[in-house]
């Protein structure tokens, strides 16, 4: 494992560069180097991977990312304020930190990369459902990362791993879940961050499945998953109808009952109805 134990403390490095987090970015930042590295773990082994990290601010996740052995970090900062204290990372970590600046829903990472890759990041809050939904529904699966360890505020992240029945479940909870394992491995309270957000977060570890759960076409999936969640309080009969002409049909082809709402339907009930729509 690499060890970076030269670098001043969090709180130093904030206050020499003044890094006051700015509500305008989404920025909330982790200053618990035993928290970050806690994180890190999560992501599984490290050491013969290539990892993503996102909107890295001061470094925290990032020295945990190194100190448990990344091969390599690409970090995507827009932030430009950030910038000084991360090229001291890159300085204590020679050809093991790379550090883009830019926003990273423009910035196409792969030419930075080397495969096996994992993603790790405490999200900005305005972007991370954003980004998440790119990473699940790639044209071409598997995807470029074997897995995704994410920080969300704690409502986002029970939507990824809601089970149908209950209120929170929805088209989060079916892109995850239709293609990758997903569960809650941490818990943190406002305090633990700085400045502290009104909401507590969780962070999701998704690993990524060979090959989607049940067969279905993602784009008719999808299409299927967002229509019947906009309007979940409906029948899916009526919720659906401006899908086809003959959605009842299509339901009770699917094994579904037309007059079932959307938060009762499983993931395979929703991958048969895809199925059923896709039929000419």
């Amino acid at each position: 494992m690499g060890t970076i134990d030269n670098l001043p403390p969090l709180r130093e490095v904030i206050r020499t560069h003044d890094l006051q987090a700015r509500k305008s970015m989404g920025q909330n930042f982790l200053l618990d180097l035993n928290l970050t590295a806690k994180i890190a773990r999560q992501a599984g082994d490290l050491t013969k991977c290539d990892v993503l990290e996102i909107g890295p601010g001061p470094g925290g996740l990032t020295r945990g990312l190194l100190s448990e052995g990344a091969r390599h970090v690409l970090a995507i900062e827009k932030d430009a304020r950030c910038l000084p204290a991360l090229a001291e990372i890159v300085a204590a970590c020679p050809g093991r930190l790379t550090v883009l600046e830019g926003d990273a829903l423009d910035i196409d990472p792969l030419a930075h990369l080397t495969p096996p890759i994992r993603v790790a990041a405490n999200l900005p809050y305005n972007v991370g459902t954003e980004l998440l939904v790119r990473w699940l529904t790639p044209q071409d699966w598997p995807p470029f990362w074997l897995s995704l360890t994410l920080m969300f505020q704690r409502e986002v992240a029970e939507r990824i791993v809601a089970q149908p029945g209950s209120k929170t479940y929805g088209r989060l909870a079916i892109l995850a879940q239709w293609r990758a394992d997903a569960r809650i491995v941490l818990q943190l309270p406002p305090e633990a961050f700085t400045p502290p957000p009104k909401v507590s977060s969780s962070v999701v570890h998704l690993q990524a499945l060979p090959k989607p759960r049940f067969k279905a076409d993602a784009t008719v999936l999808s299409r299927v998953v967002a229509a019947a969640f906009n309007q979940r309080r409906k029948m899916l009969r009526a919720a659906l109808k401006g899908l086809a002409p003959d959605i009842e049909d299509r339901l009770i082809a699917a094994g579904l009952k037309p007059t079932d709402r959307a938060e009762q339907i499983p993931l395979e009930g929703f991958c048969a109805l895809a199925r059923s729509m896709a039929q000419t």
